[in-house]
């Protein structure tokens, strides 16, 4: 029973991390400036018919997320899955992640450099543009392929999948994340006009949403080195009681 109930207050600072995780993937330097260009186009209309109205980019956004967490959703249980084959080793797994999560929080801190997060590996989806499915396709190669930003995020949120071992909440994290990349979408979509403001007002801090998705990726790497993360749910389970009942 205790195994279930640490395991149902080790879920919560890891989602709690999943979602910022997701939110600073939104903003940051590679995917807040396009996020007018891919409504744009999903829409089959040029920004300046969003901004007048020419045609609503709410349902391509909609499809547009549901394909990027159709493909979270499969890594997500894909990682549990790989978690639990090494159910045995999970303590060096756990050791494992929190090292490679350090070393790409230090690439976006600036300290290190690694070559291949500064390259882009997009998928081509073709001249889809202006339909639903079209949105979805860009969904699915959005998630596939977007890898400077959003690929070491992922990374992080996979490796907490994977030391979890049950595929319930490996699916649950990368749904999360999903949710804090996509809502942040939708909204846009939405609220086009306001949004574009509001982005305009954020660029000139990307760089530092950069260092601050640095810091949490270094933070969560010490957690999975150290074995923070169970120690934290103990303390968890010791202040809040009422989190037993999760299990």
């Amino acid at each position: 029973m205790l195994g279930i109930e640490l395991a149902d207050a080790a879920f919560l600072p890891a989602a709690t991390v999943a979602l910022l995780a997701g939110i600073l993937s939104f903003l940051s330097p590679c995917v807040l400036p396009i996020v007018p260009p891919y409504l744009a186009y999903m829409t089959g209309v040029g920004v300046g018919g969003l901004k007048t109205g020419e045609r609503s980019a709410v349902l391509p956004a909609v499809f547009f997320v549901l394909g990027l967490s159709t493909v979270f959703l499969l890594m997500g249980m894909a990682a549990s899955a790989f978690g639990r084959m090494f159910l045995q080793w999970q303590d060096w797994l756990s050791r494992g992640a929190g090292a490679v999560v350090i070393i790409l929080g230090l690439h976006f801190l600036h300290i290190i450099r690694i070559p291949i997060l500064d390259t882009e590996a997009r998928l081509d989806t073709g001249e889809r543009g202006g339909s639903t499915f079209g949105a979805y396709i860009l969904g699915l190669a959005f998630a596939f392929g977007w890898t400077p930003c959003i690929g070491p995020q992922l990374g992080m949120i996979l490796s907490l999948a994977a030391t979890g071992g049950e595929a319930g909440r490996g699916a649950s994290l990368l749904a999360i994340y999903a949710l804090g990349l996509g809502i942040p979408f939708l909204l846009s979509a939405i609220f086009i006009n306001r949004a574009m403001g509001l982005m305009n007002r954020i660029k000139p801090h990307l760089k530092l949403i950069e260092r601050l998705m640095g810091g949490l990726l270094v933070i969560v790497g010490l957690a999975l080195l150290t074995g923070a993360f169970p120690a934290f749910a103990y303390w968890l389970l010791e202040t809040f009681p009422w989190l037993a009942a999760l299990g």
